[in-house]
């Protein structure tokens, strides 16, 4: 890994990368094996160190076979369903494998386009001004903890924290917990928290969710979601169904119904399934308990939406991330309302030829298997524009042959 950026001539630039998570990194061996030179700008000390922030017990919902970036499968030691320790270790593996140029401890603050009307600027930390033929951003989907504006929140003096914070059960043995948000990482939260000997806990709903069996007699839901993920999603709502009430029980009398809207049609707006880690058990056998959504904080008790108030020991926010864009590239009207990119993948917006984005959706054939998708495509359109053809004209610096 590099410990200093060189600088490149005028006309011949290289392609910077923003964020050494599993997207930038793929995308960077992507543009490598093509001979064009693509140095990784990663704010924290060593690649994939994000990974390593995650709580103790997460394992990847996806098999380690279809979670692979290119050029380097995941080794078989990993099992199926790869933890995350050993996330992290492979991305570290990757940048090395493929000898990726990272500069590392450099945060990039914004980007703009180039004075001379070629390539993109980039200011990033210690005042530097670097200028790329290309820019890919890839600071993940995850990037930014959301905590809602509940009313009351300031003045909470119980303990909070959102599940960013969270690592492991131990401070919460023999304590009652309240968990916020039925995503993917509220659900495991809430279960890690039973097996570790929280005294009871209970998981805050807003909206009731679909739950999926993340395998079913050995078949893998992700299998599922790449092929059914080009149908129509009316067809996919409607076999959706019958496979639930086969696969799923009826938690109606725990407090979660299934949700009248369809599977696929939820996954459009945005909401992903809960992959079933132990959720359901815990939940019928009255281990986690369904309360309503939190409303507000008032006088050291938590507002539920059915009018209950309740004191547990502490409250853990699973209320998601947000891509926190805005200062980045917001300038650029490259972002839609909710700030998400305009374009994704190998398209970049109209107005901002050679800026690229990746991993900024959360499909349901899995992150990392798009991302790495997506480091190929982004790869093939990055190199038809290397020579100057495209794309305002920019050269990108060529590898040593």
């Amino acid at each position: 890994m590099a410990d200093s950026i060189a600088s490149p001539t005028p006309t011949d630039r290289p392609v910077y990368v923003i964020g050494g998570g599993p997207g930038g990194l793929s995308v960077a061996h992507a543009l490598r094996a093509r001979g064009l030179r693509a140095v990784v700008l990663e704010k924290s000390d060593r690649a994939g160190a994000s990974w390593r922030r995650h709580y103790d017990r997460l394992h990847l919902h996806t098999t380690r076979r279809l979670s692979g970036l290119p050029g380097l499968p995941m080794p078989r030691r990993f099992g199926r369903w790869v933890a995350r320790d050993d996330v992290s270790r492979y991305l570290e593996k990757y940048a090395e494998f493929h000898d990726l140029e990272i500069v590392t401890g450099v945060e990039v603050s914004r980007v703009e386009p180039a004075p001379d009307g070629s390539g993109w600027l980039l200011h990033a930390t210690g005042g530097r001004e670097l200028t790329g033929a290309a820019v890919v951003v890839a600071t993940g989907h995850n990037h930014t903890p959301r905590i809602p504006d509940w009313p009351g929140l300031d003045t909470y003096s119980g303990e909070f924290l959102h599940a960013g914070e969270y690592r492991n059960p131990a401070p919460y043995a023999d304590r009652d917990v309240l968990v916020v948000g039925i995503g993917n990482t509220g659900a495991e939260i809430a279960v890690d928290l039973v097996e570790g000997g929280a005294s009871r806990v209970r998981l805050a709903v807003r909206t009731v969710p679909h739950i999926v069996r993340r395998s079913t007699a050995g078949w893998p839901a992700q299998r599922t979601s790449i092929l059914v993920r080009r149908l129509p999603v009316g067809l996919v709502d409607r076999l959706a169904r019958p496979v639930a009430k086969l696969s799923v029980p009826d938690l109606s009398a725990q407090g979660l119904p299934r949700p009248e809207t369809g599977l696929y049609s939820r996954v459009k707006e945005g909401a992903i399934p809960v992959l079933d880690v132990g959720l359901i058990d815990a939940v019928r056998k009255g281990r986690i308990e369904i309360v309503a959504a939190v409303d507000g904080f008032e006088d050291g008790k938590v507002l539920l939406a059915d009018g209950t108030r309740v004191s547990p020991d502490a409250v853990i926010a699973a209320t998601g991330y947000v891509r926190a864009l805005e200062g980045l590239v917001g300038h650029l009207d490259v972002l839609d309302a909710r700030g998400k990119p305009v374009a994704q993948g190998a398209r970049t917006p109209a107005n901002a030829p050679g800026l690229y984005f990746t991993g900024y959706t959360n499909p349901i054939s899995g992150n990392l298997r798009e991302m790495a998708i997506d480091a190929q495509r982004i790869a093939k359109a990055v190199a038809r524009g290397a020579d100057g053809d495209r794309d305002g004209g920019r050269r990108v610096s060529r590898l040593p042959v």
